[in-house]
């Protein structure tokens, strides 16, 4: 019965704290648009977003593959990560990407170019691979090319 009660207790610390970090992120976001005097829509799970469209209607799924530049920063401006700086672009599935991505792709359409924030629950968390903040609210800046 201890064990059970344990088990109730750190499960429900975890979700707390949880609450808490997706709390920080999304007034640490919301304070990042409006400091920098941007315009971002959200979604539902909370992943910000700004999309120039360029008109086409293709638009990605979970089973597509897409073919895209981006560039990942943290709220700070400091770059981790950019497919523009390897001069080649990405490809990859988007049901085998962080959840921003595959819930802030879908909105994309081949030719469209954009920004998403995205809070750590949807990034990688209290566990992210090397060279990637813990718990990290992460941004990308995204040229979509191609819907496979």
């Amino acid at each position: 019965m201890k064990n059970i009660l344990l088990l109730l207790l750190l499960s429900t610390l975890m979700v707390s704290c949880s609450g808490d970090q997706f709390e920080e992120d999304i007034e640490a976001i919301e304070n990042y648009i409006s400091s920098n005097n941007l315009s971002f829509d959200k979604t539902e799970e909370s992943v910000y977003y700004s999309i120039a469209s360029s008109g086409s209607e293709v638009r990605p799924t979970l089973s597509n593959v897409v073919v895209c530049h981006y560039e990942g920063l943290y709220l700070d401006g400091v770059k981790f990560d950019s497919s523009y700086d390897r001069g080649m672009t990405s490809e990859f599935s988007l049901s085998g990407v962080i959840e921003g991505w595959r819930i802030g792709m879908q909105l994309f359409a081949e030719g469209d170019s954009g920004t998403l924030i995205i809070p750590s629950e949807l990034a990688y968390g209290g566990n992210p691979p090397t060279g990637i903040r813990e718990n990290a609210v992460l941004i990308f800046n995204i040229e979509l090319f191609e819907v496979k």
